[in-house]
């Protein structure tokens, strides 16, 4: 079976780092290949990558609550490159200040992303959805 390939990256002007080096450990340790963006990462060097990689998966994280605003047309983006099966996951503090996940979940939802973890999620929910997402 083939190792499938995560793009991981905190996205926009966020240098937050923490969280993405244990996401990226702990999806290894998992069993996928993780081509780990770092921080401050713009759109197109996720799409980038994943072309390059033959990606499956694309992983956004951010921390600084302007995520919302960086990951608007990702889904486009990735579509007009070709990676229109690409899974887009998001997942940190994602919009500023206090937000009903709810509401959260929707907006992302309707920007096209699969799936969206609110802060404090643990890795092992988002590997359990890597693995039924990617029929694993």
């Amino acid at each position: 079976m083939t190792q499938k390939v995560i793009i991981l990256g905190v996205i926009g002007a966020d240098g937050h780092a923490g969280g993405n080096k244990i996401l990226a450990y702990a999806f290894e340790e998992a069993g996928f290949k993780v081509i780990n963006l770092g921080v401050m990462t713009s759109q197109k060097e996720f799409v980038d990558a994943a072309i390059e990689a033959n990606a499956q998966v694309i992983a956004v994280s951010s921390l600084y609550g302007h995520g919302e605003i960086d990951c608007r047309g990702l889904r486009e983006k990735c579509d007009e490159a070709g990676l229109k099966d690409i899974k887009l996951y998001a997942g940190g503090n994602l919009v500023v200040g206090k937000a009903d996940f709810n509401e959260v979940d929707r907006v992302f939802k309707e920007m096209g992303f699969n799936r969206v973890y609110p802060p404090g999620t643990p890795p092992e929910t988002t590997i359990a959805d890597l693995k039924t997402d990617l029929s694993l």
